[in-house]
């Protein structure tokens, strides 16, 4: 089954505010994007990757890991919302067969294989949502070729979402494709998983001030898993 994935990337100073006191956040943010488009372009069942982002800065980085970049466009309602509909839309002229997976783009510790096990079973459903770690939130939101799908990514989205029609499907709390980052304890538990290249090497930088993860051993060189 040929799948396109959708990544709204946010890519300015404000993404990932609730990550203070950490300095550098926004280049955090960027990492975990890249890592996360890392793992849709490596897994098997995805044909491309779509980025949409705002800043016209960064998307000469996703466009190397071969993505698609679309600039986002202007418009009411939630610019997060906003920003994957346009995603979607796009995805669908490219190849309206393909079927569709939205990825939120913080997930640094996301592994390819997850990816193409989340794709089989999402094959069985119409609609299907994974959870974040938490259970309230939507870290994926997955829809079979043809078939309507509306975004409501925010506070309680798994809820909505299942409400729309989407299944649940089933991972480990601890599986890397729930670990969404937005938060500092949600940074360590991510460190502790494992995290993609990106966010590693940025995290062994001994010019990043990360005041906020105390515990250095959690910052090794061997942190990267991909």
């Amino acid at each position: 089954m040929s799948w396109i994935a959708i990544v709204p990337v946010k890519g300015t100073r404000d993404a990932k505010s609730r990550l203070d006191p950490i300095t550098a956040r926004t280049r955090l943010a960027l990492a975990f994007a890249l890592d996360t488009v890392a793992a849709l372009r490596a897994a098997t069942e995805v044909r491309d990757v779509f980025v949409i982002t705002g800043d016209h800065g960064i998307g000469h980085a996703f466009s190397a890991l071969g993505a698609s970049v679309v600039h986002e466009g202007r418009g009411d309602g939630d610019p997060l919302n906003r920003a994957i509909r346009q995603g979607l839309a796009a995805a669908r002229t490219r190849d309206p067969a393909a079927h569709v997976a939205v990825f939120t783009g913080d997930l640094p510790s996301l592994l390819p294989r997850d990816v193409d096990v989340a794709l089989a079973k999402a094959s069985a459903f119409k609609r299907s949502v994974i959870p974040d770690a938490d259970g309230s939130g939507t870290v994926a939101l997955l829809a079979l070729a043809g078939v309507p799908v509306e975004p409501r990514f925010g506070v309680g989205s798994c809820a909505a979402h299942e409400r729309d029609g989407h299944v649940p499907l089933d991972f480990p709390l601890t599986a890397g494709i729930r670990r969404d980052v937005d938060v500092v304890d949600d940074l360590r538990e991510a460190l502790r998983q494992g995290v993609g290249a990106h966010t590693s090497a940025l995290m062994a930088s001994t010019s990043l001030a990360i005041s906020a993860v105390d515990d250095r051993s959690l910052i090794p060189s061997g942190t990267a898993r991909r």
